[in-house]
């Protein structure tokens, strides 16, 4: 099974290890923590790892007629607009469930008779403990959107296949949105 053989290869490996010697707490903020880690590595040398330490987010691929509802809103970060699927970060503890459920009734209006797992996905694992959960909403009805406070996003709905066109074109690169989309696209979402 193909299951059993990604399995084998996810056990830690010594060859590959690295033993965390020292912990240094660089920076603590509202969202994230930024750490500097000495890690002696399976040779026996030393070397640094900078990481940042986030609670997570919770997302929600949600499908209406073939098409997928996103938020439209300037990410200061890219410097310009960005299309998603509806998304949110996790309070400290919280179930993703409850967070994805949350920021989907929030920015979109919509509230889901039941949401189901899709994928658990790490943005960028070289560097930060970021895991972002996306689930699949069922039963969709739509309700009134309540933004948080700062957040101003539009709500639309775009066909599934223009929108793996748009990936393809490098016009979507949110992380989250991609996996939503492509799954979607193989009939998994």
């Amino acid at each position: 099974m193909a299951l059993d053989r990604i399995q084998e290869l996810l056990k830690l490996d010594p060859r590959f290890f690295e033993k965390i010697v020292r912990t240094d707490h660089e920076w603590n903020g509202k969202i994230f923590q930024v750490e500097n880690l000495l890690v002696e590595l399976s040779d026996g040398s030393t070397d640094y790892r900078e990481i940042v330490r986030h609670h997570g987010g919770a997302g929600v691929c949600a499908i209406r007629d073939g098409k997928i509802c996103l938020v439209r809103q300037y990410r200061v970060a890219l410097g310009r607009m960005s299309l998603e699927i509806p998304a949110g970060k996790l309070d400290a503890d919280e179930d993703p469930a409850v967070c994805a459920a949350r920021e989907l009734t929030e920015e979109t209006g919509l509230v889901a008779d039941k949401l189901e797992l899709l994928a658990n996905t790490a943005g960028a694992p070289g560097f930060n403990d970021e895991k972002t959960r996306i689930f699949v909403a069922h039963g969709l009805k739509q309700g009134e959107a309540r933004p948080d406070d700062g957040e101003f996003v539009d709500v639309v709905w775009i066909p599934i296949e223009d929108m793996v066109e748009a990936i393809r074109a490098g016009l979507i690169e949110d992380a989250k949105t991609v996996v939503s989309v492509l799954a979607a696209a193989a009939g998994i979402a």
